[in-house]
């Protein structure tokens, strides 16, 4: 294995998957619940997942998914009917209902000056599911792991590889960020405009996210029968 080219292989395959441009927008319906506070430490939580869930489908993924007899097939296609159910409301506009918050507070949001009502911690109840899984991480990218560490033939090999994956989990974690501060400026128009893109492009991705792995199943299946 090339310890200089794979990594840096594995590193740009990922950028490509995640798309930061599209993840962008995708992130406003969540950040724009929080304050400028909360939307710090929602970042930091989605660096360290990313970088929790690389590091565990590196080093232990295929062994994993052997012994509960999950294939990165069947992740693939959850994670793109997941994504397809966050991409499809953003592509059509359709905002989902306000939800109740007991006692809430007003903080003002950084540089805007707009009131934004919360709890203490809400950003933890959206930091693995939207935000994490399927917005940032799936079954292909979990996929691109195990494939890279399957060639790895070393434990310098594998680090190398972990070195990419931290990398690309700071990567998501400055992309929730940037959405901050862009979702904090932009017009409400602006900000509808935006949804609405990143949602076609998220459920086109998610499309064939999904078709890729229901046809590598349907692969499996055929293989399975042949035997």
């Amino acid at each position: 294995m090339n310890l200089a080219g794979e990594p840096w292989v594995l590193f740009l395959a990922l950028f490509a998957l995640y798309s930061p441009l599209a993840a962008l927008s995708s992130y406003f319906p969540i950040v724009s619940k929080l304050t400028g506070r909360d939307q710090f430490r929602l970042a930091v939580a989605l660096f360290l997942n990313v970088t929790i869930f690389g590091l565990a489908a590196l080093w232990v993924g295929e062994p994993l998914l052997e012994l509960l007899g999950i294939s990165t097939a069947a992740l693939t296609v959850v994670g793109g009917i997941a994504l397809l159910y966050e991409g499809i409301p953003l592509m059509r506009g359709i905002s989902p209902p306000p939800e109740e918050e007991p006692e809430p507070t007003a903080h003002p949001a950084d540089g805007g000056g707009v009131a934004v009502a919360t709890t203490p911690d809400t950003w933890r109840k959206y930091a693995f599911v939207p935000v994490t899984f399927p917005l940032t991480v799936g079954g292909t990218t979990f996929a691109f792991f195990v494939a890279a560490r399957a060639d790895a033939t070393s434990v310098l090999d594998v680090v190398g590889l972990s070195i990419a994956g931290v990398c690309y989990a700071a990567v998501t974690g400055a992309t929730l960020y940037a959405s901050a501060h862009v979702q904090r400026r932009a017009r409400p128009a602006t900000q509808a405009f935006l949804e609405r893109i990143a949602g076609i492009l998220l459920t086109a991705i998610a499309v064939m996210i999904a078709t890729s792995g229901g046809t590598r199943l349907v692969v499996e299946v055929l293989e399975g029968l042949g035997r």
